[in-house]
């Protein structure tokens, strides 16, 4: 049975596949497990998981080898220390709770309004592509301030990134197309710290007291397009799918709007769109009864964290009553913890607002089912979609 793969036979394919029975098999018998295929050791339990994310001096992102840096070059989700606190505060401040509530709640209500409305009179959509990527995108754009250019142009750059950064997770070369996306994207935030367009993340981080050049401020803002579109794609279409793909649970959240939240963490934790974080061993150290060596790549399952029995009984099904959903780690922890956590709850919530009110009888297209599928980065290829008219 496929289930019963060792660590030594999984291969990134059957991982990008499903990754689940696996990741349970492991986290009760070897919850560190060197896996071959992914080039080191893979955490699964929630407890150890938590341990690795809490202890940057031990297990840092600070390292050539890490995929995102091969891609951008340092940037705040490559570095540690005080380093990652210069790259990273400039971006984080505006985007605390209450900023973001002020600064993003009407634009991203008008766009989920505009995008849905333009699906109405159809009757069926492929709602990761025509509201999840269009709704990142243009929220990334907009509060990035990259004034003319257009969301479909941002989305292919991020598409260029994401491709190269599972490429080189499954030990592969970074893609020409990245070089070409990135040099396209330098030009565009060379021209929004110019034009210092009011609310631009660009031009305030160019102008912060940290003190970051332009190339830094250029590979933190594709940093920004992993975490704040691909990302956020996926958190709406996989929240999307678990709602719809669970009748008795989306009746609940239609006869009681106030377990909407409560569903997106439940998503959230079933299905984390980055599944996986990256970390290297700066020494040698113990982890949970393993010894690992200086130098190892330790690649921590989000996924597999997320279905840890010991913190969520019946780990596997989707509940939107679930007392302590909300202590996934969907967006990681410690000092790498998301920071656009609240943008990407902001706008979950009002796109599924948007559908369940707009589209009376909203229910998956069961002649084209779908799951999620990726090694890093889950989310549906496609997601079809029905209403009644």
């Amino acid at each position: 049975m496929a289930t019963d793969l060792t660590a030594a036979d999984l291969t990134a394919a059957v991982l990008a596949d499903d990754p689940h029975p696996h990741l349970a098999r492991l986290r009760e018998r070897e919850p560190v497990a060197r896996v071959p295929a992914l080039g080191g050791w893979l955490v699964t339990s929630r407890d150890l998981a938590l341990r690795v994310m809490r202890d940057a001096r031990t297990y840092t992102v600070d390292d050539p080898r890490f995929s995102t840096a091969q891609v951008v070059g340092p940037s705040m989700l490559s570095l540690d220390g005080p380093d990652h606190t210069r790259h990273r505060d400039p971006f984080a401040r505006p985007l605390r709770p209450a900023r973001t509530r002020a600064r993003f709640t009407a634009f991203v209500e008008a766009e989920a309004g505009r995008l849905v409305a333009a699906l109405a009179p159809a009757g069926r959509a492929e709602l990761r592509g025509e509201l999840a990527g269009p709704l990142a995108a243009a929220v990334v754009t907009e509060a990035l301030g990259l004034d003319g250019v257009d969301a479909a142009t941002v989305r292919s750059w991020y598409g260029a990134f994401v491709e190269a950064v599972s490429a080189i997770t499954a030990g592969g070369d970074v893609p020409l197309s990245a070089a070409e996306a990135y040099r396209l994207l330098t030009t565009a935030v060379e021209e929004a710290i110019t034009a210092s367009r009011p609310g631009s993340l660009l031009a305030a981080a160019a102008r912060d007291e940290a003190g970051l050049g332009a190339a830094e401020v250029v590979a933190n803002s594709a940093v920004l397009m992993f975490g704040g579109i691909d990302t956020t794609e996926g958190m709406i279409a996989n929240a999307v799918l678990h709602l719809l793909g669970h009748p008795d649970q989306l009746r609940l959240v239609l006869d009681d709007r106030g377990l909407l939240p409560a569903a997106i963490e439940e998503s959230l934790r079933l299905e984390p769109s980055a599944s996986v974080v990256d970390r290297y061993a700066t020494r040698d150290a113990d982890l949970g009864g393993t010894r690992i060596r200086a130098g190892d790549l330790v690649r921590v399952s989000l996924a597999g964290a997320n279905r840890d029995p010991a913190v969520f009984p019946d780990p596997d099904r989707f509940d939107v009553r679930r007392r302590n959903a909300a202590e996934h780690l969907a967006f990681a922890h410690g000092p790498h913890f998301c920071f656009g956590a609240p943008l990407a709850r902001l706008e979950t919530r009002t796109a599924l607002t948007a559908l369940l009110d707009r589209l009376p009888g909203l229910r998956l297209d069961s002649a084209r089912p779908a799951r999620p599928h990726g090694l890093v980065f889950r989310k549906p290829p496609r997601l079809d979609v029905r209403w009644d008219r």
